[in-house]
């Protein structure tokens, strides 16, 4: 599933196109609400969602990946 953008809370910053690494926001401008052009591509590693200053991007992950899925607040790191 890609992800979802609130055009309310959108800042238009494009941060969000920036850290993508699956491009799935594809030919998105800063200073646009971005478009997500790629939908399939889209990997769920979630830097879209917390990178999102305004909290307008939601991720929802997929039946199966939630099998594996942990939250990063959940990993710890030693």
């Amino acid at each position: 599933m890609p992800p979802v953008i609130d055009h309310e809370k959108c800042t238009k910053c494009g941060k969000c196109a920036d850290i993508c690494s699956e491009d799935v926001f594809y030919g998105s401008k800063k200073g646009e609400i971005p478009n997500v052009t790629y939908p399939k591509e889209c990997s769920h590693f979630a830097g879209c969602v917390y990178i999102c200053p305004a909290k307008a991007i939601t991720l929802r992950i997929p039946l199966p990946m939630l099998l594996v899925y942990k939250p990063s607040e959940e990993i710890r790191t030693t």
